[in-house]
């Protein structure tokens, strides 16, 4: 019984290790006749030597000349909306109008009074001249007609502040209050900007304090008009250096005629000083960026073809979609601008004969 079993088990072994032994010998075949996969194809740039205009990059945001929340300076309900959430206004536009039936009541009675006072004001003055009214009773008279004016003075202006209108001329924007409500002391009406022109604010390191002049001029990108740059020039450098942040404080001013530009927005500034400087660039596409660093792929030529090896650079500026080169690499170096997805560093590449998407037209 056990020469059968071990029969069996002899006979079982022979059969898996013949299968095993045809299904290597099958692998091996496949994987010698198999070729090896074609290099990536790539896109290459050249490093340029080029003369770029010098010039400061900052960030920083735009404000309004003069910008506002309209509030009333004495509590009342509104009696009339004399505006259009969104509306250009002009200085001194009535807006809002709240209720002063009450006030205007009273300010007759208050009239009434200094009415009176001034009959007694100017019969005392007669009186006085001819030596029938003492001098005191002339006084209080006085007294008495002045303290009516001003009575009638105050309630005036309490009116007066209840008819609220434009400070400034600007654009309106939405409205926060409805027609019949009560407002307290101070409440937001609505936002008043003057958008033309409007002030740039931004900070430059204390290093660029001997660059920066009043009467620069700067260009401006923001994030809404990519493809445009408006122009405007410093008006005024802050006198102190940030001590935390070793920064000055810099505020330049735009044309905004068309109403382009809102306060608020996110710029990108460039300070421009008129000299020329020489710089090493490459497309902003041959560029990786990496929180250790920036780097590109150097292509790198030897008797079987093309290598590329991963370069580590320092960047400057960016520029009609070419970056500076600080250091990493020279002039005429040849760079992998498209399809470094792919790539490993020293790993054979295949030259495409046209340049990257994005500057075949720049190319020609």
């Amino acid at each position: 019984m056990i020469k059968r079993i071990l029969l069996v088990l002899l006979f079982s072994v022979l059969i898996l290790g013949g299968l095993f032994g045809m299904k290597f010998f099958q692998i091996n075949q496949a994987i010698s006749q198999m070729q090896a996969p074609p290099p990536p194809l790539v896109a290459v740039a050249d490093v340029k030597h080029e003369q770029w205009p010098a010039s400061l990059a900052a960030v920083g945001s735009l404000r309004a000349v003069a910008g506002i929340n309209i509030s009333n300076e004495v509590a009342g309900q509104i009696k009339a909306i004399h505006f259009e959430s969104g509306q250009a206004v002009k200085q001194g536009q009535l807006l809002i109008e709240l209720d002063s039936a009450t006030d205007q009541a009273e300010l007759q009675g208050l009239q009434a009074e200094q009415r009176l006072a001034q009959i007694r004001y100017q019969r005392s003055a007669q009186l006085k001249d001819k030596k029938f009214v003492s001098q005191s009773d002339y006084d209080q008279n006085k007294a008495l007609l002045e303290e009516a004016s001003a009575a009638v003075s105050s309630k005036q202006t309490l009116i007066a502040k209840k008819q609220i209108k434009a400070p400034f001329s600007g654009e309106l924007g939405i409205r926060q209050v409805d027609l019949g409500q009560y407002l307290p002391v101070g409440s937001a009406i609505i936002l008043l900007q003057q958008l033309d022109p409007i002030f740039l604010d931004f900070s430059l390191p204390e290093r660029y304090l001997s660059q920066l002049n009043v009467g620069q001029q700067v260009a401006v990108n923001v994030q809404a008009y990519p493809d445009q740059s408006f122009g405007g020039e410093i008006m005024a450098i802050s006198p102190a250096v940030e001590q935390q942040s070793r920064s000055l404080k810099v505020q330049a001013r735009l044309k905004n005629q068309d109403r382009r530009l809102h306060p608020g927005m996110f710029a990108q500034v460039q300070i421009v000083s008129g000299k020329q400087s020489s710089v090493l660039t490459v497309p902003d596409t041959a560029v990786t960026y990496n929180p250790y660093g920036e780097s590109v792929f150097l292509l790198v030529g030897n008797d079987k073809g093309f290598t590329a090896q991963n370069r580590q650079v320092q960047t400057g500026q960016s520029r009609a979609g070419r970056v500076e080169i600080v250091s990493g690499l020279n002039a005429g170096d040849k760079v992998v601008s498209a399809g470094q997805v792919k790539l490993r560093n020293g790993m054979p590449v295949a030259v495409d004969s046209q340049a990257a998407p994005g500057e075949r037209g720049a190319a020609q």
